[in-house]
């Protein structure tokens, strides 16, 4: 049921419907938000070369492993905020959305002084290439300058995703990519800057993109209203934000650094392997659309579900959403698979930096229905507030069992081939503990029982 105020109760009417309403608009955030993080790299890769394009392609890793630990805990505020949200606690809403900006502020703050600090060093420990790491530093820095932006914008987006608005998230990320290409071009394309240059435009459009998020956040009436006089740490919202987004954070952070570890690996083999490795990261960053967006669904769907005490209800949701998922994804392997050489060589036509990445996707794309799998179950699990769970298993298998595979295999073969291995081999581990915990357990009761529906 859709409110005027662009708010959505999940817990009434077609199951299916809801969740397709509420994932087509994050599927297009996120289509838009892959075109935006994708622009500095293709960009750079057109008009500077292989060479800026390895120093901004090396980015990725070592930016999700500073800023996923405050986005995913910040999650956790999703998960509170749908389910007070499922049982019409307006007080408890209210306060957690102030909690959450509060704790996106802080947060913001201490990563930008950490990643602005500390960068030199952490790409030196992650073996960036000489000749490459000038450029990475200077992107490196001035994208952490601006990285508060993009905290909270993904503090505001997980407040009106929990609401069920996911269709305003999504227009404004539309406008702040078109904004991030525009400039890109600008700045790389016509006055030929440098590569700090992209991380300012991705900075000003991740700006554009917060604030435009923040006005609407600050509309009166509405449940979730921001008023900047009750910002503050509520201390049993922030125990509870802690509670179902710490195992979240720290779930991202592990495999961050299972990432920031393997990409240093990659960069023990040059110029051409980082060059390919990250053009062929960003274009997979596509192929998890479909995941990513019912992963959130499930979430929101969830949790607004059990939070009424409607367990039938999320039990049908989850169902559904897994099916979606794992088509869509392995729709997208296949065209993956047989696309790869056209799509790496759009980023650099170099025959080796194409190799290279055309080895890797093939190696990789015929598994994303595993990925789709491990991400489905883990959004149902935050949402029925277990976040403990993908905690436990993506630490182990995608963090701990990961750097272990590939620090054993590149001591007794240095083939870069065998890092590309790591990825489905672990996809498919966590994809068996998933199943054997989405059947065997009692997920649906996360919050306790309820009476629940015949």
């Amino acid at each position: 049921m859709q409110n005027t105020n662009g708010s959505k109760n999940m817990t009434e009417g077609n199951v299916k419907k809801l969740i397709l309403q509420f994932a087509i608009p994050i599927f297009f955030s996120q289509l838009f938000q892959q075109l935006y993080n994708t622009a500095d790299s293709l960009i750079v890769g057109r008009f500077l070369g292989k060479g800026p394009l390895a120093a901004v392609s090396s980015s990725g890793p070592l930016i999700f492993l500073l800023v996923s630990f405050f986005t995913g805990t910040a999650a956790g505020a999703g998960v509170v905020i749908s389910r007070y949200f499922g049982a019409k606690d307006e007080e408890r809403v209210k306060r957690a959305v102030h909690t959450n900006v509060a704790f996106g502020l802080v947060a913001g703050l201490v990563v930008t002084v950490i990643g602005v600090i500390f960068t030199p060093s952490i790409l030196k420990l992650m073996r960036t290439d000489p000749s490459v790491l000038p450029d990475s530093i200077a992107y490196f820095r001035y994208y952490f300058l601006g990285v508060l932006a993009n905290v909270m914008y993904n503090i505001f987006t997980s407040i009106m995703n929990a609401v069920g608005d996911s269709r305003r998230p999504m227009i404004y990320l539309i406008g702040s990519s078109v904004l991030n290409i525009l400039l890109d071009l600008l700045f790389i394309g016509v006055f030929r800057m440098g590569v700090a240059w992209a991380a300012i435009a991705t900075t000003i459009s991740q700006l554009v993109s917060a604030l435009l998020c923040l006005k609407r956040l600050l509309r009166k009436g509405t449940v979730y209203q921001i008023s900047f006089r009750q910002v503050r740490f509520h201390n049993d919202m922030l125990r509870e934000i802690l509670k179902y987004g710490l195992p979240t954070g720290v779930q991202n952070s592990v495999i961050g650094l299972a990432n920031v570890i393997l990409q240093s690996n990659v960069n023990s083999f040059g110029e051409d392997a980082m060059a390919g490795y990250g053009s062929y990261v960003k274009l997979e960053g596509f192929a998890f659309l479909p995941i990513t967006c019912f992963s959130m669904a499930m979430t929101t769907f969830i949790g607004q579900n059990l939070g009424a005490g409607n367990y039938g209800r999320a039990k049908e949701g989850a169902r559904f959403g897994i099916v979606m998922a794992l088509v869509l994804a392995e729709t997208i392997g296949v065209i993956m698979f047989l696309a790869v050489p056209q799509l790496v060589a759009m980023f650099n036509a170099d025959p080796e930096v194409v190799r290279l990445g055309t080895k890797q996707g093939r190696t990789e794309a015929l598994f994303y229905f595993l990925l789709a799998f491990s991400h489905i179950i883990a959004g149902i699990c935050r949402g029925a507030g277990k976040g403990i769970v993908p905690m436990i298993i993506m630490l182990s298998v995608w963090c701990v069992f990961r750097i272990a595979y590939i620090t054993v295999m590149m001591h007794i073969v240095h083939d870069i081939g065998l890092i590309y291995w790591a990825y489905p081999l672990t996809w498919g581990i966590s994809s068996v503990i998933y199943l054997v915990y989405y059947v065997k357990s009692d997920w649906v009761h996360g919050y306790g029982r309820k009476e629940a529906e015949a």
